[in-house]
């Protein structure tokens, strides 16, 4: 792995609030190697203590749809009305679902 800045790959930051139940994309960094890249994060996106937990994935092992195919990805679903969760009732000691 090169050793210059500039040559570092890209990661992307995921942040859990102490509030949160799930991590948040909060942005993008350099970095030469994992390590590196969540010290980096904590600085950078954590520096008021919000967090509880930091993820960091490298930019290119991220696979995602595109937008142009939201139609096929997530229109089929729509005739599906059983998936819908308006067919089930929540007990009220189910704070978060």
């Amino acid at each position: 792995m090169s050793t210059k800045p500039n040559d570092w790959p890209l990661w992307e930051v995921f942040v859990r609030s102490r509030q949160g139940l799930s991590h948040r994309h909060v942005g993008s960094l350099h970095a030469a190697d994992a390590e590196m890249a969540l010290s980096n994060a904590r600085d950078v996106y954590t520096r008021r203590q919000e967090g509880t937990s930091i993820w960091v994935v490298r930019a290119q092992d991220i696979t995602a749809t595109s937008p142009d195919e939201k139609d096929m990805l997530f229109d089929p679903a729509n005739d599906k009305v059983y998936r819908h969760p308006t067919f089930y009732d929540l007990p009220d000691e189910v704070k978060n679902m």
